[in-house]
């Protein structure tokens, strides 16, 4: 929580922030996820003598360390929440900042996705520098471009636009509008990890296979996890429209959701386009 910088004698239109114990709770989960991270990937970075008791630990290495972060980031967020439906404390140059840091965000989401855009191109238009010296590797079966892939594109695209409709249904106070267009998205969004795990599924190589596979499921299933992360964020902003949080006037939580699901939106026609169907081979499955 905050304290408001609106008081008599005080000129700043910003808002001090209290002191807060989730910065310090939050660094502790990540070390604990990080820790069960390489615990599971390389037991063996800790020694023999601690690989047995760490199997016998089995995945809740990892469930620690997730259930600390999704603990951490409930709690801030709700006191981010209950800051901004205090009157006075997100002025217009505070809303102006979370709008700078959002953007800031999805920028860096640019540059991460950027890294594997940036292996996958080297190796189609370098391929000697591959296994077999030809784009996609020999012996690589790749993904038909118009089956599964395309069926996805048409999902997360719709949910573009149900996601758009729903924002402009807040801005005209319709809020049956706005909680159809947030629920519709949250199913579409589903429905695309769904499709998107049974493509995994019925795939023609494994992530081992070599490079192709190695880039082909770094690049879609880091999309995929930010598809997760998008859907969870709709999802909480589809409970807090239907409790009534947001106003035509203030709605920036929703906006940033918005921002988010529109930046996956455009990463997977790029990744459709160069992975599916430019990068594929003579030979498909599906």
């Amino acid at each position: 929580m905050a304290s408001t910088s609106h008081k008599p004698g005080m000129k700043a239109p910003y808002h001090l922030v209290e002191p807060s114990g989730w910065p310090i709770i939050g660094a502790f989960a990540t070390l604990v996820l990080t820790f069960g991270l390489i615990a599971t990937l390389h037991p063996t970075i800790f020694g023999t003598g601690m690989e047995p008791m760490l199997k016998t630990l089995g995945p809740w290495k990892l469930i620690a360390g997730f259930a600390l972060v999704l603990f951490t980031m409930a709690g801030w967020w709700r006191d981010v929440i209950k800051e901004a439906n205090t009157p006075g404390l997100h002025s217009a140059v505070v809303k102006l900042g979370l709008r700078y840091g959002m953007f800031l965000f999805i920028a860096s989401e640019v540059m991460f996705f950027l890294a594997f855009f940036w292996s996958f191109f080297h190796f189609a238009l370098y391929p000697e520098h591959t296994e077999t010296a030809m784009w996609p590797p020999k012996g690589v079966i790749t993904f038909n471009a118009w089956g599964l892939p395309f069926l996805n594109t048409v999902v997360l695209l719709t949910s573009g636009c149900t996601v758009t409709w729903a924002h402009h249904a807040l801005i005209e106070n319709n809020r049956s509008g706005l909680i159809w267009g947030l629920t519709l998205t949250v199913l579409l969004g589903i429905a695309f990890t769904t499709l998107q795990a049974f493509e995994y599924s019925h795939a023609p190589f494994s992530f081992k296979d070599g490079v192709y596979p190695s880039v082909f499921f770094m690049a879609t299933g880091f999309h995929g996890f930010h598809v997760i992360v998008g859907t969870i964020f709709l999802a909480v902003c589809l409970g807090r429209s239907i409790k009534g949080d947001f106003t035509p006037d203030t709605h920036f939580g929703f906006e940033a959701a918005a921002w988010y699901w529109h930046f996956v939106d455009v990463v997977w026609l790029f990744l459709f386009m160069a992975i599916y169907w430019w990068g594929a081979s003579a030979i498909t499955a599906g």
